[in-house]
């Protein structure tokens, strides 16, 4: 179970926090000042979701008691709690780096809601577009580890080793973060896909999770598409013949386990399971310019884009028969290659 700290030297109000929360599925542990919760966060951080303070408080106040807890654990959501609502200590909150505010006397439902909201945000808002976050918000969506079906895509500069050793760092990194990561990150949002990291050069992008939908398969393919046609418009525009990349797509479709994992230092939203696996896989076996995708990704989007079969024996890593496609383009026939 999630667990949330209160902490408020008002007893009334901490009981009254502690009913709203814990109907909203947290197990609520409370602090009647800054000193106390500092405490209960250093035994039990680990476990800690968010942390609600008071702003004004005897002693340690909440302004105090937040900015200990975010050096203890940067993962909390810290959230202030005030019937001083000015604009000065809502600047002050947000200078701190704090999640969010909140105001007394405040309404049960909305209450519940902006914690679910700046909880979200936390974790998210570096994954996922704001449309993707402004459904996860409004459907009180949990990010406690669970089983569900994504496509995983994967690209991968081809060639970039050479390339990095033959440039210099200041065009090395012109290249990569305005003409690869930020225009292919841009895509994965534009498709309401979330982006799980890079790696080096590559991008690692999930569709179906956190939130799934029918045509998540199809998204991602589409996306593909979009990012290889990126890719030779900007080589076009650059010109130059020693600063053209080139990419490799792989993406799976299959059951996997999501959710918040990693340590106290750093935590990220990811996906585990074979078909990220079979994703990277398959864009190591991509050549310049190709999009791979395995038979069930292929399954769901053979009606909508045009795509050969191709012959790959084995597939390292992979101990069952797959079987390969090569995405060509958009359009609804494909073929098959012996």
């Amino acid at each position: 179970m999630r667990e949330l700290v209160v902490v408020d030297d008002e007893e009334g109000v901490r009981r009254a926090l502690r009913k709203i929360l814990e109907n909203d599925g947290y197990h609520v542990l409370l602090a009647e000042n800054g000193g106390q919760a500092i405490n209960i966060v250093a035994n039990n951080g680990r476990a800690i979701e968010t942390v609600i303070s008071d702003y004004k408080m005897p002693g340690i106040d909440g302004m105090e008691t937040l900015t200990a807890i975010g050096r203890i654990n940067p993962e909390i959501t810290r959230i202030m709690l005030t019937g001083y609502a000015t604009m000065a200590s809502a600047i002050e909150a947000v200078n701190a780096g704090l999640d969010g505010f909140l105001t007394k006397p405040f309404d049960n439902n909305e209450l519940k809601a902006k914690v679910r909201e700046y909880t979200l945000k936390k974790r998210l808002k570096q994954f996922v577009s704001e449309p993707v976050l402004r459904e996860l918000q409004a459907r009180g969506a949990s990010l406690l580890p669970r089983r569900q079906t994504v496509s995983v895509i994967f690209s991968d500069i081809r060639g970039f080793s050479a390339m990095a050793e033959n440039m210099s760092p200041e065009i090395l990194a012109e290249i990569l973060n305005h003409r690869y990561f930020s225009p292919l990150d841009n895509i994965i949002y534009e498709f309401d896909g979330t982006l799980d990291k890079h790696i080096g050069d590559n991008i690692m992008g999930i569709f179906g999770a956190p939130l799934a939908a029918a045509d998540d398969a199809l998204r991602a393919v589409k996306s593909a598409l979009r990012m290889r046609e990126t890719i030779a418009e900007m080589n076009a525009a650059a010109g130059q013949a020693d600063q053209q990349i080139a990419i490799g797509i792989g993406i799976s479709t299959g059951e996997v386990m999501a959710g918040i994992f990693g340590s106290l230092r750093k935590k990220e939203y990811t996906v585990l399971g074979s078909p990220v696996n079979l994703a990277a896989r398959l864009e190591r076996l991509a050549e310049a310019g190709q999009i791979l995708i395995c038979e069930e990704t292929y399954r769901r989007v053979q009606n909508h884009v045009k795509a050969e079969k191709l012959s790959f024996p084995h597939i390292k890593g992979i101990n069952r028969s797959i079987a390969v496609f090569s995405v060509l383009d958009d359009a609804c026939t494909s073929t098959q290659v012996d």
